[in-house]
């Protein structure tokens, strides 16, 4: 499923516009962001928990030469599901 597909089936579900639809899953996506970048983390009870995860610098390699190359540490986004959803799947 895609994101107009999403906003399809929002819409259809809630009654509303497929703009108002758009507004509302774009305020979700930028409040979830937001929140993240200043290392909070999100839970919906049921569905899961979006939360920010540190990856540690470590060595790869590069695959056309063979040549080891240095990965930077970073922060990633992590999703993991309550027992709800994992329950449904």
């Amino acid at each position: 499923m895609n994101k107009a597909e999403l906003i399809d089936k929002l819409a259809k579900d809630a009654g509303v516009t497929k703009t108002q639809a758009n507004d509302a899953l774009d305020s979700f996506t930028k409040a979830v962001a937001d929140t993240l970048k200043k290392g909070g983390k999100v839970t919906l009870v049921g569905f899961g928990t979006f939360s920010v995860s540190k990856r540690a610098a470590r060595n790869g390699r590069n695959p056309q030469t063979g040549q080891i190359i240095k990965i930077k540490a970073k922060k990633v986004a992590k999703f993991k599901a309550g027992k709800a959803l994992s329950d449904k799947l």
